[in-house]
């Protein structure tokens, strides 16, 4: 599996200033990897007592096995990954509240390569960062995959987030949950905090949009766009029309079926 570096966690050290109360049911934050998992794991983090916050590793499926006791109701923890969709998957989850977290095809492309890019990723695609490729060339490897090296986007979407939908995952876009944040003092940001607390089995507390803000601080965040380091060119902030094309040749409605277009 890739490496990857992250930068020393400080957030429990928030965490213990407000008065926390215990999860009475697992919680597992799911997401498509590059799609806020960071951002929404903190956030949650925020509300949850440090001591049940499983944060041994990130629970992707080639380490299922070895942090079951994650999902253990006796102990109620919040954990997170990358957990795709399959039988295993299913059984050891049951009775686990399940949040499945994603983003537009199109800008995943993006985050994707600018993580690929970083110095905080290290896997068997150094070569990428030399700079020898164009960065369409980059963007389209993002789409497609690269042979025997890193899975195809469409692979990723279907067994990391379609194939949990019509389940009791709660599926949430990561764009919706930005612009809640942009907008925390609107009764309509307080609403869908609501929900994602309700999903989680948190009651709201009266500080919840303190704690949010604290949680959402890109600075706890070391996978954050701004956080990344030693890229050696600039990806663009919008993906060009072409490869947009290519997005939607290469997976056919997943846009769509994801509710973004």
């Amino acid at each position: 599996m890739p490496v990857i570096k992250m930068a020393p966690d400080t957030l429990n050290e928030e965490n213990v200033k407000f008065a926390q109360v215990r999860l009475n049911a697992p919680v597992f934050l799911n997401s498509v990897p590059k799609s806020g998992s960071h951002l929404l794991r903190n956030i949650v983090r925020m509300f949850v007592p440090v001591e049940q916050q499983y944060m041994d590793q990130a629970i992707q499926w080639p380490n299922l096995k070895q942090h079951l006791r994650a999902f253990d109701a006796r102990m109620s923890y919040m954990s997170w990954g990358h957990l795709l969709f399959s039988d295993m998957s299913v059984f050891e989850l049951k009775g686990v509240r399940k949040i499945v977290l994603v983003r537009d095809p199109y800008d995943w492309v993006l985050a994707r390569a600018r993580f690929f890019l970083s110095d905080e990723f290290k896997g068997n695609v150094e070569h990428l960062k030399s700079g020898a490729i164009s960065v369409e060339e980059l963007l389209n490897l993002m789409i497609v995959g690269i042979y025997q090296k890193a899975p195809p986007m469409v692979e990723i979407y279907t067994f990391n987030a379609v194939a949990w939908l019509g389940t009791d995952a709660a599926v949430l876009k990561y764009e919706d949950l930005v612009a809640h944040l942009r907008k925390l003092d609107t009764p309509e940001a307080e609403a869908y905090f609501a929900r994602l607390f309700d999903v989680c089995g948190i009651a709201k507390p009266a500080d919840w949009r303190a704690r949010v803000r604290i949680g959402a601080d890109r600075k706890y965040s070391g996978t954050a766009r701004e956080n990344l380091t030693g890229l050696p060119f600039e990806i663009p902030d919008t993906l060009p029309e072409q490869q947009k094309r290519l997005v939607d040749y290469a997976a056919p409605g997943l846009r769509g079926i994801l509710g973004y277009a």
